[in-house]
C-alpha cells in the first residue's frame, strides 16, 4: 500500500526535475523591459503627450512673436536666444511625469506586484527614467523643428545641439529622482503634479530662459545667477551656438551629481520600505 502511495510522488518529482528553473532577468533586461512599459503607457494615455508637443509650440510661438520685438528687436533675433531656454523649460517641466507614473502604480497596486517579482528592486524606477528619455526626445524634436521654421540657426551645428540635449538630459534625469521621492510621500498623482509645479514655476521663470541676466536688478541677478536652471539654460545656449560656456557646464554637472548623490539613495530606500 505504501509503495503505491509513493509511486505517484516519485513520478511527479521526476517530471518536475526535467525542467530547469528559469533564471531571474538581469539588471539591464529588467530596466529595459520596464522602460518599454513606460513608453507603452503613453500609447494608452495619449493625453500625456499634450505637454510634450502642444505646450512647447505654444510657448515658443507666444514668446517669440509677443516679446521678440521688444526684447531683441525682432522675433528672428529673439528666437536665437529663446529656443535653447524653451528646450530647458519644457524638458524640466515634464520630468514630473516620472513621479506621476510611479504614484499611479502605487495607487493601483502594481507597486506591490513589482516588488514581488524576482528582479532588481530599483528596476521600476530606473526603467521609468529610461522611458522618459522618449518624452524628452519628442519634446526636444518638436521645439527644434518649430525653431528652425521660425529662423533659429544653431551656430554649433548638429554636434552642439546634441551636446546641449545631452546636458539637459543629465540634469533632468537627476531632477526626476526628486519627484520619485514626492510620489512616495503624497496620496494621489494630482498631488505630485501640484507639488512639483509649486517648485518648478519659480525655478524656471526666475532664470535667464526668457531674458538676459544683465537686464535684472542687482539683487535679483544674485538670486537668478545661482539658480541651477540658469546655469543649464546658459550652458545649453552656449553649446547650441558653438561657444561652450564651460563654467556653466561644470555647474550643471555638479548640481546633477549633488542631486543624485542625495536623492537616489533616499528614493531607493523609500521604494523598498513603501507600505
Amino acid at each position: 500500500m505504501s509503495g503505491r502511495n509513493e509511486e505517484p510522488g516519485a513520478k511527479l518529482r521526476g517530471f518536475l526535475s526535467r525542467h530547469e528553473r528559469r533564471r531571474p532577468p538581469g539588471v539591464l533586461a529588467a530596466c529595459l523591459t520596464l522602460a518599454w512599459r513606460a513608453m507603452l503607457k503613453i500609447k494608452h494615455v495619449p493625453f500625456q503627450m499634450f505637454d510634450v508637443t502642444i505646450m512647447p509650440i505654444m510657448f515658443t510661438l507666444l514668446f517669440t512673436f509677443i516679446f521678440g520685438g521688444a526684447l531683441a528687436g525682432s522675433p528672428a533675433d529673439y528666437v536665437q536666444f529663446l529656443l535653447p531656454g524653451i528646450l530647458v523649460q519644457t524638458v524640466v517641466f515634464i520630468t514630473v511625469y516620472t513621479g506621476v507614473g510611479l504614484n499611479t502604480d502605487i495607487q493601483k497596486g502594481l507597486f506591490d506586484r513589482f516588488r514581488s517579482l524576482p528582479m532588481w528592486q530599483a528596476a521600476p524606477l530606473v526603467g521609468a527614467l529610461l522611458g522618459d528619455i522618449f518624452r524628452y526626445s519628442v519634446a526636444s524634436t518638436v521645439i527644434l523643428i518649430i525653431g528652425l521654421i521660425l529662423g533659429f540657426r544653431p551656430q554649433g551645428g548638429l554636434a552642439g545641439v546634441l551636446a546641449a540635449f545631452a546636458l539637459v538630459l543629465v540634469f533632468s534625469s537627476s531632477l526626476s529622482w526628486i519627484w520619485i521621492i514626492f510620489a512616495m510621500k503624497v496620496q494621489t498623482p494630482e498631488s505630485v503634479m501640484t507639488t512639483s509645479f509649486i517648485f518648478l514655476m519659480p525655478v524656471t521663470f526666475a532664470s535667464n530662459i526668457f531674458v538676459e541676466l544683465q537686464t535684472m536688478p542687482d539683487w535679483l541677478q544674485v538670486v537668478v545667477g545661482n539658480n541651477p536652471v540658469t546655469h543649464l539654460a546658459t550652458a545649453a545656449r552656449s553649446l547650441m551656438h558653438g561657444e561652450g560656456d564651460w563654467t556653466a557646464i561644470v555647474w550643471v554637472l555638479a548640481y546633477s551629481a549633488l542631486i543624485q548623490l542625495v536623492a537616489v539613495p533616499i528614493a531607493i530606500y523609500m521604494y523598498r520600505k513603501e507600505r
